[in-house]
């Protein structure tokens, strides 16, 4: 069995291949000045090119639809290939011969082969299991729910027995060893040998957008059953539960068609959605919804401004599912969509709710969801006394931060009168306090030059603070910003690290501008050398899309004396603005300091102002 593919092999196939060949196989490629090339994504439809390799930075990027990075992620992705059968390809592109690490990881893919057709015979095992003398305790849970037999057969619903090991000794006489059964989670080792994970439950087969089954979730019956009431498959080879979207089999061609998805609970919520007719209904699989969770349903949506996707979140009205209401509403601007929340009548999910009142009324609840961002401005005002001024003001700061992280000015301007209209608190006073909430955020990174320590942070800004929106490029400052992480990524020679720490430190005011400066002071401090491949696996993909633009993003100029004017103007007038942001900061110190009578430090903060308007005297004369 193969060993590792090693990095050093790695590494000489990147430099072997030209990423412009590789994609030339795919796609037709122009010249698109600078030395990069341009032609239509293969990755989604669209009729002007807007997908640019770059042969030099070895990277191509698609600013319609975000996909991008290296010629092992281009081929991945565009062939559905593991990264070690990418890199074995490439290699005999090139006539490369890979040596492969003794005692690394296991590069046979044989070993997921083996697993897949393990999970799909032991879901035909369970199917047939729930048709026997003991899966009636199965089939009574399901009719119980108001599931027919219909409805069991369209999702693969399956009971596994009580018995140890019958599940294992059924797929052993097909010819499966102890260890692959382990390997592919249907079996844990005991004392005696191995011993089935499921035993005495309802089985759903977990199934990924290729109908193939790679895990099961299994619910419990039996009040002897000492388990957790869900039991779900643990990572395997093909089955990670933060990739995993139960009924996105049933339910991808339903998103992409109608550009809309329903994110509920649990098995039960999918199956009522499903029937009832809300067939782009899916579940987490006992985790959290996150990142990856996004990515995967991004793939389907459109991103269309003139026709967005909507994403409606269903969630319990207890405390939990406030929580996990508002998880969504921090990753809500990761979506290629609008975000929405649907809630129950009387608090009951889509199963009970289908069980109780029929089909309709889970259409009607979908029809009636609200926008998540309004759902967080009511959460953040829930517990004040509205009838009162105190609760009125109370309520008008508490959800101010939650507008503050709105970058698009029509959006924020909607919800100003929103919560205005709520708190009856003067709007101009709600947008007031608005701008001064999404000012702070700026001048907390300023206030980190200080010794003391920065004030503290409320705990609801401190969730914004972890928040990545997009970055509105029509707002100057962060036309600016955008503009010198664009210089110091592709001409960092024009930008010296004094200067770079001192802008770095506290210039950047977008979330996702300060997470791609962090990194890139910490790279450029160890070399210039390949720092778009360096810094492109530091970040998360929806990082690293923001990251690839900021790359790839042709500059304003071609010529060498051309490009050095460019850099040296961007970047003295970031130094400018950093030298503004410190006068702004030692003034305020000043006045502490007068207030608290320290005549010492109020002369030397005086002192230092007067040096920052000599720099910047100086700096204004030079442009």
């Amino acid at each position: 069995m193969a060993g590792r593919i090693s990095s050093a092999d790695i590494e000489q196939i990147r430099s072997r291949v030209n990423i412009a060949d590789v994609v030339g196989d795919y796609v037709a490629l122009k010249s698109a000045g600078g030395g990069n090339l341009k032609g239509l994504c293969p990755f989604h439809d669209e009729k002007s090119p807007s997908f640019t390799v770059s042969p030099a930075k070895s990277f191509f990027h698609c600013f319609g639809c975000g996909e991008g990075g290296d010629v092992f992620k281009f081929l991945g992705n565009l062939e559905k290939l593991s990264f070690t059968e990418v890199v074995e390809r490439l290699a005999a592109r090139v006539g490369y011969t890979i040596t492969y690490e003794e005692g690394g990881a296991s590069a046979d893919h044989g070993a997921r082969a083996r697993v897949l057709e393990a999970n799909g015979l032991a879901a035909k095992f369970f199917a047939d299991q729930l048709l026997s003398e003991e899966g009636h305790h199965g089939r009574d849970f399901l009719t119980a729910r108001g599931f027919d037999q219909a409805a069991g057969l369209l999702f693969g619903i399956g009971w596994a027995p009580k018995g140890w090991n019958n599940l294992s000794d059924h797929l052993k006489s097909l010819g499966f060893t102890d260890a692959e059964l382990i390997t592919a989670g249907l079996a844990s080792a005991g004392d005696r040998g191995i011993y089935d994970k499921f035993r005495g439950r309802v089985i759903w087969p977990i199934r990924d957008s290729t109908n193939q089954v790679i895990g099961f979730g299994a619910r419990k019956i039996f009040e002897d059953d000492k388990g957790p009431k869900y039991l779900n498959t643990a990572d395997t080879p093909v089955y990670h539960k933060s990739q995993v979207l139960y009924g996105i089999d049933l339910a991808k061609k339903e998103i992409s068609k109608k550009q809309q998805v329903v994110v509920v609970e649990g098995y039960t919520d999918v199956m009522a959605c499903h029937l009832a007719g809300v067939t782009t209904a899916v579940a987490t699989c006992g985790t959290a919804f996150g990142e990856e969770h996004i990515r995967i349903l991004n793939r389907m949506l459109s991103n269309d401004p003139a026709n967005p996707a909507e994403v409606i979140f269903n969630f319990d009205p207890d405390e939990a599912g406030q929580k996990a209401a508002m998880r969504a509403f921090s990753d809500s601007s990761k979506f290629n969509a609008q975000t929405f929340v649907a809630i129950g009548p009387d608090g009951l999910d889509p199963a009970d709710l289908r069980q109780k009142q029929g089909d309709e009324a889970v259409v009607a609840m979908i029809a009636a969801k609200r926008p998540l961002l309004e759902f967080a401005i009511d959460r953040s005002i829930a517990k004040f006394d509205l009838e009162t001024r105190e609760g009125q003001v109370g309520a008008a700061r508490a959800a101010a931060p939650v507008l503050a992280n709105i970058t698009d000015a029509i959006t924020r301007s909607l919800y100003e009168k929103y919560l205005s209209d709520r708190t009856t608190v003067d709007r101009g006073a709600i947008t007031a306090l608005v701008n001064e909430v999404a000012k702070k955020s700026r001048s907390t990174r300023v206030a980190s030059l200080s010794l003391d320590a920065a004030p503290p942070v409320d705990e609801v800004e401190r969730v914004l603070e972890t928040t990545m929106p997009p970055v509105d490029l029509r707002d100057p400052t962060n036309r600016k910003e955008r503009w010198l992480l664009e210089v110091a990524v592709q001409l960092p020679e024009y930008l010296d690290s004094v200067t770079r720490s001192r802008i770095f430190k506290i210039y950047f005011s977008a979330a996702r501008h300060v997470a791609i400066a962090k990194a890139l002071l910490e790279e450029l401090a160890v070399s210039n050398d390949r720092l778009v491949e360096r810094m492109a696996v530091r970040f998360d993909e929806d990082l690293a899309t923001t990251f690839r633009e900021i790359a790839m993003s042709p500059l304003p100029v071609r010529d060498e004396e051309a490009k050095e004017k460019y850099a040296r103007g961007v970047i003295f007038s970031a130094l400018e603005g950093t030298v503004e942001l410190e006068k702004n900061f030692y003034l305020a110190a000043r006045t502490r300091a007068d207030a608290a009578g320290d005549a010492q430090e109020a002369l030397r903060l005086a002192q230092k102002l007067q040096d920052l308007d000599r720099e910047l005297v100086a700096l204004k004369s030079r442009r």
